[in-house]
């Protein structure tokens, strides 16, 4: 069983997890990952901590990029089901950004999808963020490296 949302409102991952593991009884290892938007201090300046971030996307084309990316982790890993919840708009630090959930008979399978599923929502589903800061600018965030070399170890 594979869920996939991409949407406005929060998620509980209390819930989530219930639903996928609701009446199962064959699995073994549950893996998850939940992204969290923080208050990034690390300017050089107060002004520059960010207040909000925002995510844009194209639905239609978002929902197709995670359906491929889940269907990649099925392919790879025994997933005896899988959740991806990520969030669009407008978020502040401390709310949930994102929710990957992996089902397996075994928690290997189900750690290494979630980490394959998190590394390849990253780079390959297209989201656009911006980063507002305290002092009421705004940048769009470009693609790092770092995410890159995680994608390509896959």
């Amino acid at each position: 069983m594979t869920t996939i949302s991409v949407q406005t409102e929060d998620f509980d991952v209390a819930a989530e997890i219930g639903r996928l593991t609701n009446g199962r009884t064959d699995i073994g290892g549950l893996g998850c990952f939940i992204g969290v938007v923080r208050e990034d201090t690390s300017h050089e300046s107060p002004e520059r901590a960010i207040r909000a971030l925002t995510l844009e996307h194209y639905p239609s084309m978002t929902v197709r990029a995670i359906e491929r990316i889940t269907a990649e982790a099925e392919r790879r890993w025994d997933l005896i089901g899988c959740t991806v919840i990520h969030r669009v708009g407008r978020m502040l630090p401390g709310e949930n950004i994102v929710l990957v959930l992996t089902a397996a008979a075994h928690r290997q399978a189900a750690l290494d999808a979630t980490a394959f599923l998190i590394d390849w929502l990253k780079t390959k589903a297209p989201f656009w963020k911006r980063e507002e800061f305290q002092n009421g600018e705004g940048v769009w965030v470009e693609a790092k490296d770092t995410d890159d070399a995680a994608t390509a170890r896959w």
